[in-house]
């Protein structure tokens, strides 16, 4: 069973910063390559960051390339997501997901709860 909960989001203006958390069961991260996806309204979910098991492999998004940074605890199941300069187009749902090594798509069918993310202008 797929346990994964993320958590830090909140409501913020434009150019502040904020820190995402994603906690999980062993099983749900050792391993594993990890990444972070965001849907906002009225649009498909999309992938943002992901880092590889040791954490020496990182790649993001063009739209967020520069702004945010991600990365992980394995010792505490934990995977960030730190977002700088948050922009309202940031403004969406963000979930953490099992990623294939080298790709930008979810592996698991299931998700977690996710954290809303919202940035005013």
């Amino acid at each position: 069973q797929v346990q994964l909960v993320e958590s830090g989001g909140g409501l913020v203006q434009a150019g502040e910063s904020l820190r995402l958390s994603c906690t999980s069961s062993g099983r749900t991260f050792r391993g594993f390559a990890m990444g972070w996806f965001r849907q906002a309204p009225g649009k498909d979910r999309e992938f943002v960051a992901g880092i590889t098991w040791i954490g020496g492999n990182t790649n993001y998004a063009d739209s967020v390339k520069g702004r945010f940074v991600i990365s992980r605890d394995n010792p505490k199941n934990t995977m960030y997501l730190q977002m700088n300069n948050l922009k309202p187009d940031d403004t969406a749902v963000y979930y953490c997901n099992r990623i294939p090594p080298g790709q930008r798509v979810a592996y698991w069918r299931d998700w977690g709860p996710g954290t809303q993310v919202t940035v005013s202008s």
